[in-house]
């Protein structure tokens, strides 16, 4: 991964119909133009009539064009003959991340900690919340902090308020460090796949506010977390990333939540460098994460 944060590379992903020839025509089309693939994943679903994922990194120091010119020059002469569904990011364009948070904040420090040591590729330029209490610590980092409370009868206004505020900072995607609001689907379609919660379960298990009192309850032997782009069903998004931890008979519901507070953490860091990386492809209902 230190490659990669070369401003110098490019990733591109790719998904289209399987058939012979695509990964050929991409690394032809990459040589032709003095590129020089650093990293290659592909995975098909089925090779006799399924679909092919791929994720390329690459050099670009030695590009004979401009950008634009070569994005152009790939549609037209590589995506458009095998109908692929495609993007290229750049290393050198750090990834814009809006964080919101409620009360909990375990999983907020974790994402600031990474960003702060250097382990988190993004810029943070802002935090909010619809409780202060985040505030002193949000802008002890050095990050714009905002409080848009929820009053009685005004959850639509408190949104709307929301998101003038990201438009105006312009996120490439928004992490919900357990923001404990529902968002409205006129909000989730403004961020198509650009939206991350983590919930407080190894879903599909347990889905819903009090997840750990469930699992307290069914007497499990595992609980977990995971991280998921967020649509309209509560809980039900393309499943990004999960870890899970042995819990026994001995623990109460405090030490479950104690238990899963740290895999949250965790499993939402992670969930988070994987797009930000663009390791991440949404196909139907699930994700393909490329190592």
């Amino acid at each position: 991964m230190a490659a990669e944060r070369d401003g110098n590379t490019a990733r591109l992903l790719i998904s289209c119909p399987d058939r012979p020839g695509i990964v050929a025509a991409v690394s032809q089309f990459l040589y032709s133009h003095g590129s020089n693939i650093l990293d290659a994943s592909q995975h098909s679903t089925d090779p006799s009539g399924g679909t092919f994922f791929m994720r390329m990194v690459f050099y670009l120091e030695g590009l004979d064009v401009t950008r634009a010119q070569f994005e152009k020059a790939f549609g037209s002469v590589v995506a458009e003959p095998f109908a692929m569904q495609w993007r290229i990011s750049y290393a050198d364009h750090v990834k814009r991340t809006a964080i919101l948070v409620s009360r909990y904040d375990h999983c907020l420090l974790e994402l600031l900690w990474r960003r702060r040591s250097g382990d988190l590729d993004a810029e943070i330029p802002l935090v909010a919340s619809n409780h202060p209490d985040a505030g002193p610590l949000v802008e002890s980092f050095g990050i714009p902090f905002h409080h848009l409370p929820v009053e009685p009868d005004g959850k639509q206004r408190q949104e709307l308020l929301l998101l003038e505020l990201l438009e105006r900072e312009q996120p490439d995607l928004i992490v919900l460090a357990r923001y404990m609001q529902i968002l409205s689907p006129a909000f989730v379609s403004r961020y198509p796949g650009q939206i991350i919660n983590i919930h407080h379960s190894f879903l599909p298990s347990f889905v819903g506010g009090r997840p750990y009192h469930q699992a307290y309850q069914r007497g499990v032997k595992i609980i977990g977390a995971t991280a998921h782009y967020v649509t309209d069903e509560l809980d039900q998004g393309p499943i990004i990333e999960q870890d899970v931890r042995r819990v026994s008979h001995r623990e109460s519901v405090r030490d479950l939540v104690r238990v899963g507070r740290e895999i949250e953490r965790i499993v939402l860091a992670r969930a988070v460098e994987a797009h930000l990386q663009d390791r991440v492809l949404i196909h139907e209902h699930k994700t393909i994460v490329f190592d």
